[in-house]
């Protein structure tokens, strides 16, 4: 199979993690990456001229998610990961497990939502189509778990396992729908378990923990399976190139074990993120009872004060 579309060297040296980090870009990757930091930025801008805050805390959780889909794509790991199994899986457990969730932490549409203009009534601008989209239909089917959660597990079987694999990995093209496709995946599958932003499927937190439980085992099977196998099982990591140096088979388990270990990360990090946003609910729900409560009050009082002025008029 021929490499030579990704304007790669072949002959790599051994993998190590300082050759790695070497700065390697893909166009369409770099490009996207500070375009989203740019406009992230300006939206923060915007809010703060007319005197609005937006919390620091997300900026940087937003800033960090776009740094490390630029660490996987940009960089010498997107070399190294179209002939080594172990550092192309990766490239996808960061891009469609890690990114996502720092991305939509960051709450980029809430922030578009605030930053957009309003357009003028009888016309639709930028903010109204966005607000169209979040009510669509296809966003409600796009983001319920009867979607979400096959989809991100047919992400694992149906690519890694049938010669769709091999397919997408033959051309620049292919490999650059393949990487988008598991950041979509991502973003589609954690958005409404733990993202900040508004969408169509917003379950309680007990369900939202249950989505997340529902798709994290397959990624453990699917880790053990190649670790298991006792034959390479993608073809188009089953003849690594000479100068790396490696074995196909343990250059796989390493793959493999990557996979497994991965699916514990975003488990703790979103089990993290949900217990902290389920706390932050109850204490403003809570704030909201006791205003309403010395609402309520108050009201009581007036009436009880009107009460004993009444008495005390008729006395007179």
């Amino acid at each position: 199979m021929d490499h030579s579309g990704h304007g790669m060297d072949m002959d790599l040296p051994p993998f190590t993690l300082g050759r790695g980090l070497h700065f390697s870009a893909d166009p369409f990757f770099l490009i996207g990456c500070v375009l989203a930091v740019l406009l992230y930025g300006y939206g923060v801008l915007r809010l703060r001229r007319r005197g609005d805050e937006w919390p620091v805390g997300r900026t940087v959780l937003f800033v960090i998610g776009v740094l490390t889909i630029a660490l996987v794509m940009c960089t010498r790991l997107n070399d190294y990961g179209m002939v080594m199994f172990s550092v192309h899986m990766v490239q996808h457990m960061v891009i469609s497990m890690l990114s996502p969730i720092l991305l939509l932490l960051g709450a980029p549409v809430t922030l578009a939502l605030r930053a957009l203009p309003v357009a003028p009534r009888g016309t639709k601008g930028p903010r109204e189509l966005l607000l169209m989209l979040l009510h669509s239909r296809y966003m409600k089917i796009v983001t319920h778990p009867a979607f979400t959660i096959p989809l991100f597990i047919a992400s694992l079987y149906g690519l890694y396992f049938t010669p769709l694999f091999d397919y997408l990995m033959g051309s620049t093209a292919g490999h650059l729908v393949m990487m988008v496709h598991f950041l979509a995946v991502g973003l589609f599958f954690f958005w409404p378990i733990m993202g900040v932003d508004p969408g169509p499927h917003r379950p309680g937190y007990v369900m939202r923990m249950l989505e997340l439980f529902a798709g994290m085992p397959f990624h453990a099977f699917f880790g053990i399976a190649l670790m298991m196998a006792s034959t390479p099982m993608v073809e188009v990591y089953k003849d690594p190139p000479a100068s790396l140096g490696i074995d196909a088979l343990s250059d796989q388990s390493a793959a493999g074990g990557i996979a497994w270990a991965f699916s514990e990360i975003p488990s703790v990090v979103v089990l993290v993120a949900l217990v902290f946003q389920w706390y932050r609910s109850e204490q403003r729900t809570a704030k909201r009872s006791d205003r309403a409560a010395d609402r309520d009050g108050d009201q009581e009082l007036q009436a009880y004060n009107a009460y004993l002025a009444s008495l005390q008029a008729r006395g007179q």
